[in-house]
């Protein structure tokens, strides 16, 4: 991350040298030599990041720092020295120091440093931005969110919510695919009707059978008094199928013939009974390969997927992470009667940083468990869970050293796939859209993949 840096030492050879190096890194650089005019300047223009040596003449870098964090308390300061005089580079983190340099410098790490301080300077103004923007970026139901991808989302969702066109909601498992269909049913024209839900993945078929259409008197053993299903008790409103892509085969004909006829005959029921609901439908599953592998029926699926929606995965977000965060804290706190009033800019970066294959399911657990345990007004780095705290972003790794342990193009793109794969869990649609593909290169792809024996 690139920043504008306030470049202070009073050797004018030294500044000249840092300032090439960091404006070709992408660096906007502001150089002085006087030390003593580096407070009134920051106290005009904006910067990210103070770059200073200890020894100047007038001004030492410890007694510049001092200043800075007596004015500009969320201001960072980097500090350099000559190797060896930890003496003074303990003084200067005393006196607020965000980190330190040993000359002679190197860029890399002298980049790598400034690249962290800019990052940790603008994730302090997020941190402290984030409770206003909680309150003001709740769209729908209860969404929160304003990246891109949730902008549309909301825009899709507003155009469709008074139809009764047939929805599928699909998305990695945690992204919220049941406050989507609420959402859905709250803006549509049927908000004042029932809004049912129901887990096909989390029931056997013949008790599925009975909660869709309902059972009549003695149907089966337990049946001592007949009863509606949730079609029916959804009725001016909106049912919602969740994990649609696990339903039976064999119930899915039924499932179409209501869809069809909008009535359905209760289990050992000798009538018909007539509903007017609309139907979300939601799943993690890859359909359309499903229907191509012959494990969900075509003809229900083009039922159902009348219109599609994509809800991102939480890696996908951006800045809505800490946003999600912020909003769980204050939720949290308020149920435990603690003061905890938000999160550390710490806390803020390992929170970017993470992947969440759970999504915001995940992220809701993790910041649950984070209020419990933390003793501090804000969340800290401790508080988070152990897998968080050590998470490392992977990354394709290039052997420069050893030739032999190059590889090829192919190979790069083999592991990269199969790595998309496993994470989004199977789902072909989900995959290709990530790797930037079409579906039918991806399936060409994949097989040989399998080809090879992976």
């Amino acid at each position: 991350m690139s920043g504008r840096v306030l470049l202070v030492d009073d050797d004018p050879s030294m500044v000249a040298l840092l300032s090439l190096h960091l404006t070709r890194r992408g660096f906007k650089v502001t150089s002085l030599t006087d030390p003593q005019a580096a407070l009134p300047l920051l106290m005009e223009q904006p910067f990210d990041v103070v770059l200073t040596d200890l020894h100047m003449n007038g001004l030492s870098g410890t007694e510049l720092c001092e200043r800075v964090v007596a004015n500009l308390p969320d201001l960072p300061v980097v500090v350099m020295t000559a190797f060896g005089n930890m003496q003074t580079v303990v003084a200067a983190l005393r006196a607020g120091a965000y980190d330190f340099i040993t000359k002679p410098v190197e860029v890399d790490d002298l980049v790598h440093t400034l690249s962290r301080a800019v990052q940790n300077y603008h994730l302090k103004g997020e941190v402290v931005r984030l409770t206003k923007v909680v309150a003001e970026s709740q769209h729908l139901g209860g969404l929160l969110g304003s990246s891109p991808p949730m902008r549309k989302v909301y825009d899709l969702l507003t155009r469709i919510a008074d139809s009764d066109a047939s929805v599928i909601i699909n998305g990695e498992s945690g992204t919220g695919k049941e406050l989507v269909a609420r959402a859905l049913h709250e803006k549509s024209r049927r908000a004042s009707g029932p809004f049912v839900a129901i887990n096909c993945a989390a029931m056997p078929e013949a008790l599925l059978e009975s909660e869709l259409f309902g059972h009549a008197r003695g149907a089966f053993t337990d049946a001592k008094t007949a009863r509606s299903g949730l079609f029916v008790q959804a009725h001016g409103g909106t049912l919602f199928l969740d994990e649609v892509g696990e339903m039976p085969l064999g119930l899915q004909p039924k499932l179409l013939r209501a869809l069809q006829e909008r009535s359905v005959r209760p289990v050992g029921g000798d009538h018909e009974v007539s509903f007017d609901v609309r139907v979300v439908a939601a799943t993690n599953r890859d359909l359309e390969g499903m229907v191509e592998e012959g494990r969900f029926r075509e003809d229900l699926y083009y039922r159902l997927n009348v219109v599609q929606m994509e809800l991102p995965p939480l890696r996908a977000r951006g800045g809505d992470i800490l946003l999600l965060a912020q909003h769980f804290v204050e939720h949290f706190a308020a149920r435990a009667n603690k003061r905890v009033t938000g999160l550390n800019e710490t806390v803020a970066e390992r929170l970017m940083s993470y992947s969440w294959p759970g999504n915001v399911r995940e992220l809701r657990n993790c910041i649950e468990r984070a209020v419990a345990v933390t003793v501090t007004e804000r969340l800290a780095v401790e508080d988070l869970p152990e897998k968080i705290r050590a998470y490392r972003a992977s990354h394709v790794v290039v052997a420069s050293g050893d030739p032999s342990e190059l590889t090829t193009l192919e190979e790069v793109e083999r592991r990269y796939i199969l790595r998309v794969m496993e994470e989004v869990k199977g789902n072909k649609s989900l995959a290709a859209q990530i790797l930037g593909l079409d579906r039918k290169t991806l399936y060409r792809k994949l097989d040989r993949i399998k080809g090879s024996g992976e």
